[in-house]
């Protein structure tokens, strides 16, 4: 399933979008590793709270470790959030 948000972006899209803005790297994927590419719990708390504003809703931060890749994030958003 993939659920388009309300600026007409995909799930994955924008958790990549996200990624790559927290962790000031370009070029990364739906593939790609938090931890990787320098992800630690200062940025995760980044990530959320930039999710929770473009989702309007509540993230923990403990997602970000437990689903380290955008794709599988945003699998969980939208199954866990629905709207997402």
């Amino acid at each position: 399933m993939t659920v388009t948000t309300a600026s007409g972006t995909s799930t994955v899209e924008l958790v990549v979008a996200v990624y790559q803005d927290a962790l000031g790297v370009t070029g990364l994927d739906q593939e790609s590793d938090f931890f990787e590419h320098g992800g630690d719990s200062l940025t995760a708390f980044q990530i959320t709270s930039r999710l929770q504003d473009a989702l309007g809703a509540e993230i923990p931060v403990a997602l970000v470790f437990a689903y380290p890749s955008p794709v599988e994030l945003a699998e969980v958003l939208e199954a866990d959030f629905g709207q997402a």
